[in-house]
């Protein structure tokens, strides 16, 4: 009943046949891929440089191609849904100038990625993506896609190979070219990524902890409500700016250095929806690392309710869900079997994250799908590995 996804293999074998169609040439000298992300909590706590406790998903963005002789660069998206048109042909420019953003919108994350890539000069190259990380569902897309193609860029000019820059640089190609102030998270995690394992990310020092979970009897069931609201875009930035002026107002760097103490004394200072996204965010990072301990102890039951916490939070004191995503929690949490459910990503549509016993999978799904009122697609996952070459023999 879940959907099955191509593995990366059957990827890169369809997107050389793409290849082979619009270049006509010789097959292409490099494939490299580079997973999506499901948070399990510690959500909107990244740009507050708090803790996160994400996992690589064996759902990939997928880049092959081959370099050219002079500054040309040919890009082909075969994702379905990326805007139009879905080739795109520039010039890598040879006086260090900018590559100015422009559309269609998903050759800006490529744009980004080239400007803030680690070495220079870039040859020219062309290249063909494609994905089977869904767009718009909170799993990550852009932040797979800008970690492939700068793997992908290592192939033809190497850098030094240190992984925490290379996050840093695909974040600044999504703050600079798709506009959007993310934090490391996203990134971090594809290029970070280990099998068998979440990872408890730091996002002020930047130090990753992982966390086991390859225990056979549980699986993760994300859980795509297939509806995006227009709010997702515009309340992003607006929840940053909340956050930000509840931590001057409390005279701290930022809300990771801020206590429920701290706000309460605060509490006739803040208006209330100030109040409410700064509660949300101490109180998310708490969970975070009290998560974390419970994944390591095995205490499933513990996380999972943590998880419901998280997703309570984020509707009432952060108002980032919506109708689907709770309906879409309170059905999986009726299920015997089911831990934990909740919202996962920025918010207003996109996906749930469940953590479940391996034997409860097909009566979640079946209860779901008989109480959501959408029609939704699944996907059973366990964490997987970061960004990585692929062979093309």
């Amino acid at each position: 009943m879940a959907s099955s996804f191509p593995e990366a293999a059957e990827l890169v074998a369809e997107a050389r046949r793409l290849y082979g169609q619009v270049f006509g040439e010789e097959a292409p000298r490099v494939a490299v891929c580079a997973p999506g992300r499901v948070n399990l909590i510690g959500e909107h706590t990244d740009y507050n440089q708090g803790l996160v406790l994400p996992m690589a998903l064996p759902l990939v963005t997928v880049v092959v191609g081959s370099q050219t002789s002079g500054q040309d660069v040919t890009i082909v998206t075969a994702t379905k849904d990326a805007d139009e048109p879905h080739r795109v042909n520039f010039r890598l420019p040879s006086d260090g100038s900018p590559l100015s953003p422009g559309l269609p919108s998903w050759a800006n994350y490529v744009k980004g990625v080239i400007q803030h890539y680690r070495a220079s000069p870039i040859p020219g190259f062309r290249a063909v993506i494609i994905s089977s990380v869904p767009l718009g569902g909170g799993l990550s897309s852009s932040a797979s896609l800008e970690v492939a193609f700068y793997t992908f860029l290592q192939q033809l000019k190497p850098d030094d190979g240190e992984k925490v820059p290379k996050a840093l640089a695909c974040q600044q190609a999504e703050h600079t070219h798709a506009g959007v102030p993310c934090g490391i998270m996203d990134q971090f995690v594809s290029v970070l990524g280990r099998e068998g394992h979440a990872l408890l990310i730091d996002c002020r020092s930047l130090e990753a902890t992982p966390v086991p979970l390859a225990d056979s009897d549980l699986v993760i069931l994300i859980t795509n409500s297939n509806v995006k609201h227009s709010l997702a875009g515009s309340e992003y930035p607006v929840r940053r700016q909340q956050c930000e002026k509840a931590a001057s107002i409390l005279g701290k760097d930022s809300l990771r250095d801020a206590t429920m103490k701290n706000l309460e004394d605060a509490k006739d200072r803040l208006d209330d929806v100030t109040y409410r996204r700064a509660r949300h965010v101490i109180e998310e990072i708490e969970r975070t690392v009290q998560a974390a301990e419970a994944l390591k102890r095995g205490a499933y039951k513990e996380f999972g309710k943590l998880m419901v916490e998280s997703h309570n939070s984020l509707r009432d004191l952060y108002e980032v869900s919506c109708r689907e995503l709770d309906e879409l929690v309170s059905a999986a949490m009726e299920v015997e079997g089911v831990f934990g459910s909740r919202m996962t990503g920025g918010g207003f549509g996109g996906c749930t994250v469940t953590l479940l016993q391996a034997n409860a999978i097909d009566r979640t799904i079946l209860h779901i799908q008989e109480r959501y009122s959408g029609t939704p697609t699944f996907y059973v996952t366990t964490p997987s590995e970061g960004a990585r070459v692929l062979s093309l023999s």
